[in-house]
Formats: structure tokens, C-alpha cells, sequence
């Protein structure tokens, strides 16, 4: 019996993939738990692991090949036993009928020429070119067959199908792009001499979705706060002194721990929106936006309230890590409360974020930075570090907001508070 291998769901919200790199090849032995291959999702690189035994036989989408619907057959895995001619046998079952041709009506002439004075004698009849419409002007082809010709500019009616039925399948497109002429449907690389075409990856796509949509259905409302670094920094250092290697803590640390300290004081901030309810949430669950080259991810620090700044840090840098690889598990990103952009290392000052939904606030941190400010009526120079919450205003006051703020600053500018 053949088995089909399909695209996996490695997400509740996963509707396509890409097949990014196959591990075993046509004629390998496959065995439970066998690495099969590498699927790119929107957000990172999942491997897939064979559940059957055999060999396979047949890869169905190539390496590279985007936007893979969730549970459309990818590859065929022979039994033990089996052969191609099961898989020919399988292709033949599941082509479709091919259209039977009408029958040529044959008319006599009603007044025979000598065939030596016959116009058509004289020019010989040319035969027509090979086709892959079959009468009524449908085009058989496999869907991969039709992808392939697609990515290539290729017109599948010049094409002579080779499938059950002359079905145009993968073989019969393979090796056309490079001598077939474009059709004027194709893309062009180059828009104009200065501009140059670059599609969208599936990680941009979800990400303009995903802020179109927070943009166009949340009622944002900004509140701004500046915080005073200056005893954080210190704290800071003395610790990472003391560390003797074993950790690094960053100011980024102290303000996802100060941020889970303010949200177990303030829980009405700790929860989710649905159109039917509030979801209050028990756990807090720190998301941080990291960069990556084609769009940003926010892996989650789980529990954060509940862990120490050494080990926010060492966690913190591993989930950075494989996040800029792709290679975060979708529990590792999906979910979470409560999220932290941190543009201060890049200089910013001050700026707004778009809330991840179904979260109803995320908060924008800027770089500190020195300024004067009077302190017990005198002018001094301290550290200042400018944030900006962004709050859903169905179900965030600003009362409530400013109530988070007010707590979070407090942990940022007394930082032993977080160590009790």
C-alpha cells in the first residue's frame, strides 16, 4: 500500500508551507522517527519525521516550493515490498477519465478527381502539433505540473502531456524554463532599470497581515511614561561583577522583569480580548520582539514573574538566538500576554507600537538617554528612558494603563524591589 506524506499543520493558524529541504532522496529506506524533511512555516524551519516504514518513492514537491496547502501529498512511501509499478498503478487510478474523441464522419465526394489531379495530392497535408487540450479545450494537468509551468512562463497548451490520459505532469515541464519563451503573463524581474522586484517571504506576509488587521480593528490608545536608568545601570553592573561569567544581564532583562512584576500588580492589563469575553489570564507570559532579516518574531519568556533576572538573561538569549535562525518551536512563540519592543539599542527615543492580537497592550522602549531633570529642587543629569504603552481600548482604561505604568517605573528606577 502506498503512503501519502502530507503538509503538515505545525500551527493551529498554519495554512501553507514550503517544502525548504528534503533529507532523504527517491529510492532511500525510511523507518519511524527517519528525519524526512524541513518545512518553512511564517515564522520558522520545522522538520518532519516519517511515521511509516519503507522506502520512498516518489517526491511530489521539490525543494523551494512555496505556499504548500496544509495536507496536500508532498512525497509516496512505499511498503516494504512494493514497487513503482504500485506507484504507476496508484497515478492511474486517481488521473481522470480521458474524454473519448467523436467519431470522424467520413463524407464522399460527390464528383471523384483522379487522385493525380487532386488539389490535395499536390500539397502534402501537414500534420498538427501534439497538443495537451483534449477536445472541449480543458487542459489536463497535475497541480504541481501547473505551478511548475506557472514559475516558468511556461503555456501548458504547448506542452504534450505524457500522464494517463496525456495528463501534463512534473516530467513533461522539468527542464523547460531555461529554452521556453516567457509569456507576457510573467513577472518581470526588473519593473524598471533602477527597481528591482523582491517577493514577499511568508513571514512578511503574515506579519503585514497580521498588523493591517490590529490597525484597522483596535482602537489604539498611547500613554507615555519616562523612567530614570541611573540606579537600574548600577545595579546592573555590580551584578554582572559578581557574575564571573556565568550570565550577562541586560537593561532589556530589567524590563521584562519589572514589566511581570507590574502586571501581577495590575492583572486587568494581563489578559486577552475575544468579541464574546475577557480572558482573564493566570500566568504571565512575557513576549519579546526580535528582528529578523525578513520580518520579527516574539518568543516568550513563560512565567516571567516567577524568574530571576540570570535566568530571564540566559533564556532570553537562547530564544533571541534560534529565533533569528528560525528554528524557535511554534510553543516557543505563540501565545503570550503581555509583549516588549526594545528599539534603544538602535538609538530611538521614543515610538508606538501595534498591539499583537488577541493581547490588548504592548509596550515601545527607547534608548536612554541623559537629560536634566530637577530632583528635590535641584537640577541634576540622570539616564532617561522614554516608553509608550499601547493599549486596546475595549478592554484597557486609561486609567488602567497609567495604573501598569505608574508600577512598572517604580521597578525600574528602585531595581531591589525586584529582588524581594
Amino acid at each position: 500500500m502506498v503512503i501519502s506524506v502530507t503538509m503538515p499543520a505545525l500551527s493551529p493558524t498554519m495554512t501553507e508551507g514550503k517544502v525548504a529541504l528534503w533529507h532523504k532522496a527517491v529510492g532511500d529506506a525510511v523507518a519511524p522517527g527517519d528525519l524526512l524533511a524541513e518545512i518553512e512555516t511564517d515564522k520558522a524551519i520545522m522538520e518532519i519525521e516519517a511515521v511509516d516504514e519503507g522506502t520512498l518513492g516518489k517526491i511530489l514537491v521539490a525543494e523551494g516550493t512555496k505556499e504548500v496547502p496544509v495536507n496536500s501529498v508532498i512525497a509516496m512511501i512505499l511498503e516494504n515490498g512494493e514497487g513503482q509499478d504500485a506507484l504507476e498503478l496508484l497515478a492511474l487510478e486517481q488521473a481522470p477519465p480521458s474524454p473519448m474523441p467523436e467519431p470522424t464522419k467520413v463524407t464522399a465526394p460527390t464528383s471523384p478527381l483522379p487522385v493525380a489531379y487532386s488539389p490535395v495530392a499536390e500539397t502534402p497535408a501537414l500534420s498538427a502539433p501534439p497538443s495537451a487540450s483534449p477536445p472541449g479545450g480543458r487542459i489536463v494537468a497535475s497541480p504541481l505540473a501547473r505551478r511548475m509551468a506557472k514559475d516558468a512562463g511556461v503555456n501548458l497548451s504547448t506542452i504534450q502531456g505524457s500522464g494517463p490520459g496525456g495528463r501534463i505532469i512534473k516530467r513533461d515541464v522539468e527542464g523547460l524554463s531555461a529554452t521556453a519563451p516567457v509569456s507576457a503573463a510573467a513577472p518581470a524581474a526588473f519593473l524598471e532599470r533602477s527597481v528591482v522586484e523582491i517577493l514577499h517571504s511568508g513571514v512578511r506576509k503574515i506579519v503585514a497581515k497580521r498588523l493591517t488587521e490590529s490597525w484597522q480593528t483596535i482602537p489604539h490608545i498611547f500613554l507615555n511614561i519616562e523612567c530614570e536608568l541611573d540606579a537600574l545601570l548600577e545595579t546592573r553592573s555590580r551584578l554582572n561583577e559578581r557574575a564571573d561569567g556565568a550570565y550577562k544581564i541586560s537593561i532589556n532583562d530589567f524590563i521584562i522583569r519589572a514589566a511581570a512584576f507590574a502586571l501581577a500588580k495590575v492583572p486587568a492589563l494581563n489578559v486577552r480580548w475575544t468579541d464574546t469575553a475577557m480572558q482573564q489570564l493566570s500566568s504571565i507570559d512575557i513576549a519579546v520582539a526580535v528582528a529578523m532579516d525578513d520580518g520579527l518574531i516574539t518568543p516568550i519568556i513563560r512565567e516571567a514573574d516567577q524568574k530571576g533576572l540570570a535566568e530571564i538573561s540566559v533564556e532570553m538569549k537562547d530564544l533571541g538566538t534560534r529565533g533569528r535562525e528560525g528554528k524557535l518551536m511554534p510553543e516557543e512563540y505563540q501565545g503570550g500576554s503581555f509583549t516588549i519592543s526594545n528599539l534603544g539599542m538602535f538609538g530611538i527615543k521614543s515610538f508606538g507600537a501595534i498591539i499583537n492580537p488577541p493581547q490588548v497592550a504592548i509596550m515601545a522602549v527607547g534608548a536612554g538617554q541623559k537629560h536634566a531633570v530637577v530632583r528635590d529642587g535641584a537640577l541634576i543629569i540622570a539616564t532617561v528612558m522614554a516608553c509608550t504603552l499601547s493599549c486596546d481600548h475595549r478592554a484597557v482604561d486609561g486609567a488602567v494603563g497609567a495604573t501598569f505604568l505608574k508600577a512598572f517605573k517604580g521597578f525600574i528606577e528602585e531595581p531591589l524591589t525586584m529582588m524581594l
